[in-house]
């Protein structure tokens, strides 16, 4: 590794801190990649055989851990010491990463079997080893794709059993949890707009289109077009922007 320069050692330094690996397939990984970080990781998250097999025993353990005292789950107190060990805080977006590599049907809760799947795909049985990954898994919140995954898991993650809309002040959360790694200007607004004007539950339409305006509309509203197919939900904001001066759009 003597010969790399210092950025190159710096990447392969970080990748074996993370995932455990060897300086060999390190490198491996990060010249398949063309050093480029992101793509190194997810050649390495991809092929299970090149990562460390879970022990069950040890998942067990960690299961054991967590597990409710009255029913064979992962609950809120159970998640809540998890996030304790793990040193991260459960409002943290991490842990809706988590929860989509558990496909986790339920907000606050785990599965026997969503634990153990979540956590075998991410080759941890251990929480050192969790916590070595959480590194990557905020890296994840960075690739278009996966965002656009774990925005759209979190719909379902997020409501109620038994609803099929999400609850307005649940869906405010996720929002601005969401759109404060996505960056959207238009967040505060658009929140604002929801409680002033619509104060519902919020559509499973609603919620994935939202994701494709604040992707394609500028800000400044100037590439909007009324005539688009947009929820009616969303035409009413532009309005509601136009007519509060919140936004001026040349004419």
């Amino acid at each position: 590794m003597h010969k790399l320069g210092r950025g190159h050692r710096d990447k392969v330094q970080q990748f074996m801190a993370i995932t455990g690996t060897s300086e060999k397939f390190a490198l491996q990984a990060l010249k398949a990649s063309d050093w480029n970080l992101e793509g190194a990781f997810d050649l390495f998250y991809s092929q299970p055989q090149i990562r460390s097999i879970p022990d069950s025993r040890h998942l067990e353990e960690l299961y054991q851990r967590y597990k409710d005292p009255y029913t064979d789950m992962i609950m809120a107190d159970g998640i809540s010491l998890l996030c304790n060990d793990l040193q991260v805080d459960p409002g943290d977006i991490v842990m809706l990463v988590i929860s989509w590599h558990m496909k986790a049907a339920t907000m606050c809760e785990f599965s026997r079997q969503e634990f153990f799947l979540g956590l075998q795909t991410l080759g941890v049985d251990s929480i050192e080893k969790f916590k070595e990954r959480i590194t990557y898994l905020r890296s994840e919140l960075k690739d278009e794709q996966k965002f656009r995954e774990i925005y759209n898991f979190a719909f379902t993650w997020a409501k109620e059993k038994g609803q099929k809309s999400l609850a307005l002040d649940t869906a405010i959360g996720m929002w601005q949890l969401l759109f404060a790694e996505k960056l959207w200007p238009l967040v505060d607004q658009w929140c604002q707009f929801l409680q002033v004007r619509h104060n519902k539950a919020i559509s499973k339409d609603t919620w994935s289109q939202l994701l494709e305006f604040a992707k394609m509309v500028d800000p400044s509203l100037t590439n909007y077009d009324a005539e688009g197919a947009w929820p009616y939900l969303i035409d009413e904001f532009v309005e509601y922007l136009g007519e509060n001066g919140l936004i001026h759009r040349s004419s």
